[in-house]
C-alpha cells in the first residue's frame, strides 16, 4: 500500500511538472500573461483597465496585467476603432474617437478590440450577446461582456488552438 501512494506521489509531481513545462501548442496549466501599455490611450485609459478585468473574469487561461514592456499597446487617435493583431496576444488598438462620437460605447469597443488580441475576429451579426459583432449591434448596445462561444474560443487559442484571425491584418470594425 506504501508503494502504492509513493508511487502515485511521484507520477502526481511529475505530471505537474510535465503540464507546467509543456511546450508551446501543447496543453499546459499555466496562465498565459499579457501586459499591455495604455498609457498612450488618453480618455480611454480607464476603459481598457475595464475591459482587461472583463476578459480576467471571463477566461481562465490568460491574465490581462497593464505593463512594459507590453505585448500590446493602445492609442487614441480621431479615427475608426481598429486593432493590428501581429501575433497572438500581441499588436496595436487604437481607441478611435469617431465611435464614440457617434454614440458607441466605449467599454463595449474596448473589449471589443482586446478581443481582436486574444485571437477573435469580428462576427458583424447584428447581436447584442455577440461582443465581436461590434458596431453591428448598434448605439443602444453597451454589452461589454464576451459570449459562451468567444469564452471558450479564447481559452482554445490560449492553449494551442488555431485562432481564427488574420495577424498582420488591420481589422476595422465599420
Amino acid at each position: 500500500m506504501r508503494r502504492a501512494v509513493h508511487f502515485l506521489a511521484i507520477l502526481a509531481v511529475t505530471l505537474t511538472s510535465f503540464l507546467i513545462s509543456a511546450p508551446a501548442g501543447h496543453a499546459k496549466s499555466l496562465v498565459t500573461v499579457l501586459r499591455y501599455d495604455a498609457s498612450r490611450a488618453q480618455e480611454f485609459r480607464t476603459y481598457i483597465d475595464q475591459a482587461a478585468a472583463v476578459w480576467n473574469s471571463s477566461v481562465r487561461n490568460v491574465r490581462l496585467e497593464p505593463g512594459t514592456p507590453a505585448h500590446f499597446v493602445v492609442y487614441a487617435d480621431n479615427g475608426w476603432p481598429r486593432t493590428l493583431p501581429t501575433s497572438l496576444g500581441r499588436g496595436t488598438i487604437y481607441m478611435g474617437r469617431q465611435a464614440t462620437a457617434e454614440g458607441h460605447n466605449p467599454l463595449r469597443i474596448a473589449t471589443h478590440e482586446i478581443g481582436h488580441i486574444l485571437g477573435l475576429p469580428d462576427r458583424r451579426t447584428g447581436l447584442c450577446t455577440d461582443l465581436m459583432s461590434g458596431a453591428s449591434a448598434g448605439t443602444s448596445c453597451t454589452n461589454p461582456n464576451p459570449n459562451a462561444a468567444e469564452k471558450a474560443q479564447v481559452e482554445r487559442n490560449f492553449t494551442g488552438g488555431t485562432p481564427q484571425i488574420t495577424f498582420n491584418t488591420l481589422h476595422v470594425d465599420r
